[in-house]
């Protein structure tokens, strides 16, 4: 190192020649690609000291949010479009399967094997829903034996894990297994919109910038079949409050649902016999090739 180094530019490609010798090509193109962009970013807002210690502090209180089933850097990652700018890129490599959008914060608890048609939400109070469809492959063939992970928040817009001593471990989620047929089906509450959690360093941020926290009412699905690509989406409900305006960003106009009312006795996968809101969301996913495995 010399005194070479004074000058910002120096010091950017010192950075960027110290991972010259990195194995992984991978590894070296990113943390090169990072490091320019970290330094010209630094340079253009001219940081202060000061600035970079309230940085630090903040980034350091985020990881201490973060336990078994709260992920504030995810949910930092959501606020600021990251989240959904990656899920947008990978959606671009596979066209033709159904879009992908956010983990959110809350998949932090193992989901219970239910048979198909059970009750996910059977501890919560609110209008019943019942929720179907079936996963194909892109050429419309239908994918038997996927594993259908679903996790929801309550009509008070909560999740099990933010209300232990209300809700037990395991309310709002299912993991089902598709019929020969890759059709699944649930019985549940519409959920509600919610605020994501501001008790800690994101909730600082959005109320320093004057967004609000709230994201519309949705219902979460992970799907996976040996073969295929995970695939993480949602189902919006249609008319939710913040559907224009979700603060992580996620809503895709391809996966706002409609959750159609129908008078009891109606026919349905799930057995229910009273009144009840109908939602379908039919689900393909992306067969990887050799190449992608």
């Amino acid at each position: 190192m010399t005194t070479d180094l004074m000058r910002p530019e120096a010091l950017a490609e010192a950075v960027l020649e110290s991972f010259e010798r990195t194995e992984n090509p991978r590894l070296k193109e990113v943390l090169q690609s990072l490091t320019r962009h970290l330094h010209a970013f630094v340079a253009e807002v001219d940081l202060t000291f000061e600035e970079w210690e309230t940085a630090i502090d903040f980034l350091t209180r985020t990881g201490h949010t973060c336990d078994d089933v709260r992920q504030e850097f995810i949910l930092l990652s959501d606020v600021l479009g990251v989240s959904m700018l990656v899920e947008t890129l990978n959606d671009i490599e596979t066209p033709d399967a159904t879009e992908s959008t956010v983990l959110g914060p809350f998949h932090m608890v193992e989901s219970p094997k239910r048979e198909l048609g059970d009750n996910v939400s059977p501890s919560s109070v609110g209008q019943t829903c019942v929720v179907h469809g079936t996963v194909r492959a892109e050429d419309g063939t239908p994918v038997p034996g996927a594993l259908v992970d679903v996790w929801q928040a309550d009509a008070d817009g909560f999740y099990d894990v933010q209300q232990p001593d209300l809700q037990p471990l395991g309310n709002g989620r299912g993991l089902f297994t598709t019929d020969d047929q890759g059709r699944f089906a649930f019985e549940s509450i519409v959920p509600a919109h919610y605020p994501i959690p501001t008790d800690g360093p994101v909730g600082e941020l959005l109320a320093a910038t004057g967004r609000h926290a709230y994201r519309p009412a949705h219902i979460h699905f992970i799907v996976t079949a040996p073969g295929f690509r995970e695939l993480t989406t949602h189902i919006f409900v249609d008319g939710s409050e913040y559907i224009d305006s979700d603060a992580v960003f996620a809503v895709k106009e391809s996966l706002i649902r409609s959750f159609v009312p129908c008078p009891a006795g109606t026919d349905n996968p799930c057995g229910v016999t009273g009144e009840f809101v109908d939602a379908q969301i039919d689900i393909t996913i992306h067969a990887e090739s050799d190449d992608e495995n």
